[in-house]
């Protein structure tokens, strides 16, 4: 009999003997919930309240031990120090449902399920591989358990392309260059009217930096390395053996299309905000997030778009593309630590997910729950690059912000050659994430 990862983890953790303490957090002083009863349980979460209390009040039908589960929203720019003065006070949420680019900063709040409670085999054969971006770096076990997954993927107009006679959205980042001249209007004096894309600059280009972590990962780009003493540096591909080292590849790739002089010229740093140009029918392609579907649908009812998955390099054997995985851990000090893990392990079943990917626009984490795709096609596009989307444990965004923008800037400007600009960026990635 196949046994869900629900199953699996109490198996795993009321049937280990000792039990230490019952999920071997030593450190946790609450009381505990029996096997069948969650109890109180808050919830700490970056995601829409409304999203989730919806899945919340569904789940709640299927499992009536779910019931005092609440939720309450925060800033992701704020979690981190929200979630330190609350431990410091002893007001800790028992559990923190946040995206892994909240992680790296909160680490040190976060209690690492072990690997005796969860082991390595369950968890990879359950969640998608972006979900390792929640394995302690030294291999004692796991912070969160996968829950969500919103994947970058492509938006096309679809009048714009039929208009210029293409029948479907490039799947290659290669043809999509190719289309610029088809689609492009500029006036003689060079000046932009119509963009295919929102690529070259960082500033008006929304989600500029997991677009460039998108392309950087597909290049086979890490972005981020662990010594053997456990200190993390960026790692920008600034090196190759032979040739041009993929990170300047990267870079020359992405400018190219803020560049006058290019065939790929197709936008500027003058253009509005990327979504909105999208929005308003001025621009073919937008790379957003899978769950901007809803906001670009409301924003213009009259606009005709589609959706596809990122392209990918023409020579890729392997797709990838960049996404938030959301997951579901356990902080420092939470007073009702067994309850929470039960509610977490219960809200990463096939179907408890499938119901917050409904009710959230986004994809569900666990390998079951993507096995069947939808019959929306915008979910379906989302479901199926969950399954190959990946991501990198990076500083705080307002300063991977900085560094990314600063980067993109001075080689669009000519102040500085790709090859200065990446070297720099590393540079002052690498103290960020030493801070």
């Amino acid at each position: 009999m196949k046994i869900s990862l629900f199953q699996g983890i109490l198996i795993g953790i009321f049937g280990a003997g000792a039990l230490v303490g019952l999920f071997v957090f030593a450190t946790y002083s609450g009381g505990g919930a029996a096997e069948d009863s969650v109890g109180s349980v808050l919830v700490w979460g970056t995601l829409p309240k409304g999203q989730i209390d919806s899945a919340l009040t569904e789940v709640t039908t299927l499992d009536s031990s779910m019931k005092s589960v609440k939720y309450v929203q925060k800033s992701a720019d704020t979690l981190a120090t929200d979630l330190s003065a609350a431990i410091a006070t002893d007001q800790a949420p028992d559990l923190v449902l946040a995206s892994h680019e909240q992680l790296y900063s909160m680490a040190r709040f976060i209690e690492v399920i072990p690997e005796s409670t969860l082991s390595q085999r369950t968890f990879t054969d359950s969640f998608i591989k972006g979900g390792s971006l929640f394995a302690e770096p030294n291999g004692r076990g796991y912070y969160g358990l996968p829950f969500l997954v919103d994947p970058l993927v492509l938006y096309w107009n679809n009048d714009i392309l039929a208009s210029s006679g293409i029948a479907r959205p490039p799947a290659t980042w290669d043809a999509l260059t190719g289309l610029v001249p088809k689609i492009a209007e500029l006036t003689p004096t060079r000046q932009i009217t119509r963009g295919l894309i929102a690529l070259g600059t960082y500033d008006n280009v929304r989600n500029a930096r997991a677009i460039l972590s998108a392309i950087f990962l597909q290049s086979n780009v890490p972005m981020i390395n662990y010594s053997a003493t456990g200190l993390a540096r960026a790692n920008l591909g600034e090196e190759a053996v032979t040739g041009t080292p993929p990170g300047q590849a990267v870079l020359s790739f992405y400018t190219q299309f803020a560049d006058p002089s290019k065939v790929s010229y197709t936008w500027n740093a003058s253009l509005p905000d990327s979504q909105k140009a999208f929005q308003t029918g001025d621009l073919a392609l937008y790379v957003g997030y899978a769950s901007e579907a809803r906001t670009l649908a409301a924003a213009n009812p009259n606009l005709s778009f589609n959706v596809a998955p990122l392209p990918q390099p023409a020579t890729a054997t392997i797709k990838a593309t960049y996404g938030l995985v959301y997951a579901f851990m356990i902080p420092r000090g939470a007073k009702n630590p067994s309850g929470a893990y039960v509610a977490a392990a219960t809200l990463s079943s096939s179907a408890e997910q499938t119901i917050a990917a409904r009710a959230t626009g986004l994809a569900p984490a666990t390998r079951n729950a993507l096995a069947a795709l939808p019959s929306d096609p915008f979910a379906a596009v989302a479901y199926s690059s969950a399954l190959y989307t990946e991501g990198w444990l990076s500083p705080l965004a307002s300063g991977t912000d900085q560094v990314f923008s600063t980067m993109i800037g001075s080689v669009v400007s000519g102040r500085s050659e790709s090859a200065a600009a990446l070297s720099k960026a590393a540079g002052a990635l690498s103290l960020l994430l030493q801070q």
